[in-house]
């Protein structure tokens, strides 16, 4: 059974700004060494005006990791997000995102949406995680789902300390 995942956040900057900024080169590297975890690089970037596409490699080291989870797994995680963006009209963005652990079998995917909300940007993720793992699995899927939401948040955090240095 996949878990839902549901994230919405609200930013003082017009939608424009903010993916000019979320598909910035120097700005991914940099969120990367920030909570990118050990190991995080950028492995793939294209970005124009009309739409991005990128992909990280992040890394959640083993002691971090809730102790269910080593039921499953040994060793430290590592997840591969593949992200992409197009400008769907003026101020609108929308895209997939897809997740991929190593080690584990489980997987995430769904739709991002970037609008301009009248006094700045809300930036949506809608996903589902699935953890394919008798007994263990749902429950696995919940911590992950959590894990994501705080990800999230603490890369809205990220961006919007970017923007309002840069």
């Amino acid at each position: 059974m996949a878990r839902s995942i549901d994230y919405r956040s609200t930013l003082a900057y017009p939608a424009e700004k903010v993916f000019v900024t979320m598909t910035d080169e120097e700005y991914l590297r940099a969120r990367l060494r920030d909570l990118g975890g050990p190991g995080s690089e950028l492995l793939e970037h294209e970005a124009g005006p009309q739409g991005a596409r990128y992909r990280l490699k992040q890394g959640l080291s083993e002691k971090d990791l809730p102790p269910i989870v080593g039921k499953v797994m040994q060793g430290d995680l590592t997840i591969q997000r593949t992200e992409s963006l197009r400008a769907t009209g003026p101020g609108a963005y929308a895209g997939d995102v897809d997740v991929a652990i190593s080690g584990v079998p489980a997987s995430a995917s769904g739709t991002m949406r970037l609008t301009d909300n009248g006094t700045g940007g809300e930036f949506e993720v809608h996903a589902t995680v699935e953890v394919k793992v008798p007994l263990f699995g749902g429950k696995i899927e919940e911590i992950i789902a959590g894990q994501v939401r705080r990800l999230l948040a603490a890369e809205t955090a990220f961006t919007v300390r970017w923007l309002g240095s840069h």
